[in-house]
């Protein structure tokens, strides 16, 4: 307990000016998803939060919403449940192994709704028309980075169902090139604004490729009725595959579906929405029979795609909610030793300054400490996977002050767990002035009820007027099993 009131200063070196790097980038990389068990359904979320039933469209699995078995609890032909992406649906629930539900709200990963995409393998955007927000994009990418599956089907380029101004190419390029997680061609694909008017795409040659030789059967040819392409760009991501051409073209051009990864996910593009269509739906959409084209082989392609977004297959998938977990610990840069990144801080709380002591290496966190009214902040976003039996939050804390009083908490840290939105779930513990002691402490707190959940870690330090406390933090972790 140093005692004594002073002037803070903060020294930094080139390390600390890195600059913050988006609140849990690194941590989440950390995670390792494994493929879904066979005794648990695959969980599948379709989106219907975007305007997918906008203008003639009706890309729906059923008009019962969230859950298709309110309309009909063991449908055995597809017009048991009404949409046009009802054939989709009955196919995989006559399965039994699907568990599908459909998403009609916001996007997110993290939080408590019943749809949050925490609960889920596999995420379907079946033609969106409304440009995703900022935190729904966050949610999408760090979802699959985490080990969720992906699939986005488009369509041509001008396909306005709502006339707002965006179309489906818009939107999913404004997804993949314009959000907090990675923006630099995190899929190696760009799709491609063209208006295809017809042709039978067809499959390459590739008898070891599950999504053209699936448990669905095989795929020979899609259906392209007003479509579009995507351009691969292999040296963004190694792993993207074209498996359907445009008539004409191969390689990196032409890709009329393919499929790539991402961290721990898969992904998988879809150039036009027609042949996802059964042709039923409700009453007044204009819709076509594409799913039973006997020209193509759609079905397969989208059920044999749907198994390998969701965990089947051969290594990766199972979903950024999967319900395996592997002992690892969490947290990014967890002794400040990168200096500010992953971590999003107040400036200078990251700091390798003399005026405190670090309690390993040479940065910790530095929270208030000056003697005047002040707030500081440091914060972590990390997802805690749903198969955790345990999460052991735990950090070393040492506390000085210039506070003489023994009763009252004029100072006070707060450790917090908040959701993706910022609404905070719980206070783990609030120190203060009070706490003041010589050395560091470590402190330990259990996060197993947040397994499934993105969460954010968040220290807010808050300092009086007068009489400087300083909250020194150092060697966090968060070990999952």
């Amino acid at each position: 307990m140093l005692g004594l009131a002073r002037s803070r200063h903060r020294l930094t070196t080139a390390l600390a000016a890195l600059g913050l790097v988006a609140a849990g980038v690194a941590a989440q990389a950390a995670v390792t998803a494994a493929p879904a068990q066979a005794a648990t359904p695959h969980r599948i979320l379709f989106d219907d939060g975007h305007a997918e039933e906008a203008g003639n469209a009706d890309w729906i699995i059923s008009t019962s919403k969230p859950d298709p078995l309110g309309q009909d609890s063991s449908p055995s032909a597809e017009t048991d449940w009404t949409g046009a992406l009802s054939s989709w649906g009955v196919a995989l629930q006559k399965t039994g192994n699907y568990s599908l539900k459909t998403a009609t709200s916001a996007l997110t990963y993290g939080g408590s709704s019943a749809t949050d995409l925490s609960h889920f393998d596999t995420l379907v955007l079946p033609e969106p028309n409304t440009l995703f927000t900022t935190a729904e994009k966050t949610a999408i990418m760090n979802f699959v980075k985490n080990g969720g599956g992906l699939f986005m089907i488009s369509d041509h380029t001008g396909a306005d169902r709502n006339n707002d101004g965006e179309d489906a190419v818009e939107i999913l390029n404004d997804l993949m090139t314009n959000n907090s997680v990675d923006s630099t061609d995190p899929f190696g694909f760009s799709i491609d604004t063209l208006d295809v008017s017809s042709g039978y795409p067809a499959a390459i040659s590739d008898s070891s490729d599950p999504v053209l030789h699936g448990s669905f059967g095989t795929v020979t040819k899609s259906l392209i009725a007003d479509g579009t392409t995507a351009t691969l760009k292999p040296a963004d991501n190694s792993s993207v595959k074209g498996l359907v051409y445009r008539s004409g073209y191969s390689g990196n051009t032409g890709a009329f579906f393919l499929t790539s990864t991402f961290g721990s996910g898969r992904v998988a593009f879809w150039g036009d929405s027609s042949p996802i269509d059964d042709g039923t739906g409700q009453s007044g959409n204009t819709l076509y029979d594409g799913w039973n084209d006997t020209g193509a082989t759609n079905a397969a392609l989208a059920l044999n795609a749907t198994a390998w977004l969701a965990g089947d297959g051969t290594g990766g998938g199972g979903g950024g909610g999967t319900g395996t977990c592997t002992a690892a610990q969490l947290l990014g840069n967890s002794g400040f030793e990168s200096g500010s990144t992953t971590w999003s801080a107040s400036s200078g709380v990251i700091t390798n300054s003399t005026g405190e002591p670090a309690r390993s290496g040479s940065y910790y966190a530095w929270l208030d400490g000056y003697g005047k009214a002040t707030t500081d902040t440091l914060s972590q976003s990390v997802s805690i996977p749903s198969g955790c039996t345990t999460a052991a939050l735990s950090f070393y804390l040492h506390v000085d002050t210039a506070e003489t009083t023994t009763s009252t908490a004029y100072d006070t840290l707060k450790v917090q767990v908040l959701n993706s939105s910022g609404t905070v779930l719980s206070t783990l513990a609030t120190y203060s002035n009070l706490n003041a002691a010589g050395g560091f402490t470590q402190r330990s707190f259990s996060l197993a009820g947040y397994a499934g959940q993105t969460v954010t870690l968040k220290f807010t330090g808050t300092e009086g007027s007068t009489l400087q406390t300083s909250f020194v933090v150092d060697d966090t972790a968060l070990n999952v099993g």
